[in-house]
């Protein structure tokens, strides 16, 4: 459920993932074929942004930007995803950086422009992955060889080096081959259809071989990640290849005693439903395990996922070492273990390598990297990612399990390993030592010492370093100047070369001042940062309205382009509305104390910071405290509902989208992270329930849900409404019938946008 807000909008934005942090809640429908580069033939201009602009993608300044920028295996050429009409629909691009050359690598016949003729697992996978690119949306290069992957609507195709012509592998047999990756030596790729796992070689000299059995037909799967862990723990594969490409391990998922929840197209002209198997909290979880097969198939080894004192698992991440060794983390339900565990691929058996404990979660994560030379002491050792000090960093492991030595350490935390450099003996990773708002690149001595900032600009970066680590591709944002992509020294960070695109028209036709960041200090002493977009008319008190989030795992207020281009809050700016966002306690990259703070209790806390916040902003003389709204979708309309109801005298109106408003109508492994099951923790959800503070509703609510949301169903709202009118209490309601969690055909947005605007015109115009 998480956001994709500040921190983690911007990396997917940029396309880098590979050195970036979990990212959820994003926008997704069903059957979009919303391009963004088209304006609606209505322009309807209120203050100084045609509201058709708010519900435009892609965002204002980020048209033209490359994404997935990695170097070529020669390390001589740059290959990004690339629009060159600045729509949503990309094509796979290769650039010099000596000569500014750009040339296409790869394009889909027909450009790829819909989502129509995609298959209903590739609409659910990228509303996982909360993708709303068309054409060429991923691709990957081959770790060791002059090859490259390309998965397109459903299809396996590849391609050699630059120059080569692409062929289809496999796929357009109406059965969409899903999830393909490459082998490290290119020579193999693996991918699944029809819940088994397939091997194909990459050459196109054979057909399609299936190396698993017994899944199809059956309810269960292999070589699938379940859905827990594609929608909440990072993890969107279900297979791996070994690094000598001669295996494959595999996840077995079986959610049969998962019971069905059916979610019916209540708009279509013929009846149709889509079932999901989906794990309520405190109920049943898919069952998992994790086997070995040989690439050309044969009776798989299972491993042993058990943990000493726990009934069930999570299989978290899975990794194949160097020398041939597999290890995997493995996290219990409770989310308050993690052990890391090695096994014999002979017999399965698992050999414990070291256990993370919390007495708050554990934070997933991928702060793993096992060093290729290392000698003595360090033969076997790996870089890990702890949060044992309660700030996430890193740390030199032995091959047995106990740490060698601290690497970084302090009141800050680590957000992405970049990259080791054994050779020159330098750790790379970006973090946020330089303050929360920020996310810069360093590096650390892997014998031990003092991090080096690389990276000068302020802002957030987020990097992917060359193979030599001699350089690294650097995409930069800060609020003051859009997104740029350029090439700089590992050393040092000077620029070797920056990536010209051309300039956003929209950009010289919208007026987008960067909004501020503040500070402020809660009663208890906590300091919390917001983001302020003032109005150009007068100097207060201006009508105000609260952008929310809230939740954990998501941070908002970054200096970032992504804060300026929040187009809703600089809509409502124009208007003469004062927008706050604010971070409260239970928000991300603030250390395990501030985050868990909420455990437990949800709803209640973040309230109160929030209502902190407008009382900050009362005090300054900025908001005029009659008229304070706020709104928020998924954690967020969560957010503005209960804010609504346990701080009636702050609030006057809100509006709720696609909200959880019961914690035991949400997933398990999101949900009793922070809450615990309903049976062990009563007092808690019921608190934490939006039902339970409808009596203590004065003011304006608009409910807006996706009548086929298959991550926060429209149950959560039906259970309010169903509350509120037993209450007698008023509320408004908006429903988009053919919109899973956030509205993406841009007809539906730009309506949504229209709606929410004539609501706080309404409610808090009036003084």
């Amino acid at each position: 459920m998480p956001a994709m807000r500040g921190l983690a909008l911007l990396l997917a934005l940029l396309g880098l993932g590979s050195c970036g942090t979990p990212s959820r809640d994003r926008d997704g429908a069903r059957g979009a074929t919303d391009t963004g580069s088209e304006q609606t033939a209505m322009v309807t201009t209120t203050g100084t942004i045609a509201i058709e602009e708010v519900a435009r993608y892609p965002l204002p300044g980020m048209a033209f930007l490359p994404s997935a920028v990695r170097p070529d295996p020669a390390g001589r050429m740059l290959t990004y995803l690339w629009s060159e009409d600045g729509s949503l629909t990309r094509q796979l691009y290769a650039h010099d950086p000596v000569s500014g050359e750009r040339k296409i690598l790869f394009a889909p016949a027909g450009g790829g422009a819909t989502e129509e003729n995609l298959s209903p697992e590739e609409k659910l996978r990228r509303e996982r992955a909360r993708e709303r690119g068309l054409g060429v949306t991923s691709y990957a290069w081959a770790k060791e060889a002059n090859r490259v992957l390309v998965p397109l609507r459903g299809e396996v195709w590849v391609q050699d080096g630059l120059h080569g012509s692409p062929r289809k592998l496999a796929g357009g047999d109406g059965k969409p081959c899903i999830d393909a990756q490459i082998s490290r030596d290119g020579e193999w790729v693996a991918y699944v259809q029809d819940d088994e796992l397939y091997v194909v070689a990459a050459d196109g000299s054979g057909a399609p071989r299936q190396v698993t059995q017994g899944a199809r037909g059956t309810g269960r799967t292999h070589g699938l990640a379940e859905y827990a862990a594609q929608e909440e723990m990072g993890r969107s594969h279900g297979f791996w290849w070994s690094h000598a490409a001669d295996k494959l391990a595999f996840e077995a998922v079986d959610e049969t005693a998962i019971p069905i929840w059916r979610i019916v197209h209540q708009a279509d002209a013929t009846p149709s439903w889509e079932d999901h198997r989906y794990p309520f909290a405190g109920a049943d979880n898919a069952k998992v395990r994790l086997g070995v097969v040989g690439r050309d198939g044969g009776e798989p080894t299972w491993m042993d996922l058990g943990m000493d004192g726990e009934s069930e698992i999570y299989l978290a991440r899975v990794h194949w070492l160097p020398d041939g060794t597999l290890m995997a983390e493995l996290e219990n339900r409770a989310q308050t273990r993690l052990q890391l565990v090695r096994f014999d691929l002979a017999t399965g058996a698992r050999t414990l390598v070291l256990e993370e404990r919390s007495d708050v979660w554990i934070n997933l994560h991928d702060l793993f990297e096992p060093l290729r030379e290392g000698q003595g002491e360090l033969a076997g050792a790996f870089v890990w990612g702890s949060e044992r000090t309660g700030f996430r960093h890193l740390y030199l492991v032995a091959a047995d399990g106990h740490v060698i030595r601290p690497l970084t350490q302090g009141e800050w935390l680590v957000d992405a390993l970049a990259g080791v450099d054994e050779k020159s003996g330098w750790v790379y990773f970006t973090a946020s030592k330089d303050g929360p708002t920020q996310m810069q690149l360093y590096r650390v001595p892997l014998g031990g010492g003092e991090p080096t900032r690389i990276t000068q600009e302020p802002g957030m970066h987020s990097v992917v370093m060359d193979r030599a680590r001699a350089v690294f591709v650097d995409s930069h944002s800060q609020m003051s100047a859009p997104p740029s992509v350029s090439i700089r020294k590992a050393e040092d960070g000077s620029l070797v070369h920056r990536v010209a695109v051309p300039p956003d028209p929209r950009m010289a036709a919208l007026e987008l001042p960067p909004p501020e960041i503040v500070t402020l200090t809660a009663s208890d002493g906590t300091e919390l940062y917001g983001t302020l977009y003032r109005p150009a008319q007068g100097s207060g008190p201006w009508p105000t309205i609260v952008s929310v989030y809230g939740g954990p795992h998501a941070q908002r207020v970054t200096d970032s382009w992504e804060q300026t281009v929040d187009m809703r809050a600089q809509f409502l700016r124009g208007l003469g509305y004062l927008v706050f966002e604010l971070d409260n306690r239970g928000s991300a990259r603030r250390g395990l104390a501030f985050e868990g703070a909420i455990k437990n209790d949800l709803g209640n806390l973040e309230v109160k910071d929030q209502v902190e916040g407008v009382q900050w902003l009362v005090q300054q003389g900025l908001a005029d405290p009659q008229r304070v709204g706020i709104y928020g979708w998924s954690y967020g309309g969560y957010m503005a509902a209960m804010a609504l109801m346990r701080a009636p005298g702050t609030f006057k109106a809100a509006v709720a989208g696609a909200m959880v408003s019961s914690w035991d109508g949400y997933d398990t492994h999101y949900t009793e992270r922070y809450m615990g099951t309903p049976a062990g923790n009563p007092d808690g959800y019921r608190d934490s329930s939006v039902m339970s503070h409808v009596d203590t509703l004065e003011g304006e609510l608009m409910i807006v849900h996706g009548l086929i949301d298959e991550n926060v169903h429209f149950r959560h709202s039906a259970r309010l409404i169903d509350a509120l009118v037993k209450a007698r209490k008023h509320y408004e309601l908006l429903l988009f019938p053919n919109e899973r969690h956030m509205p993406r055909a841009e007809a539906d947005r730009v309506y949504m946008e229209d709606r929410i605007r004539e609501f706080f015109d309404r409610t808090l115009r009036a003084p």
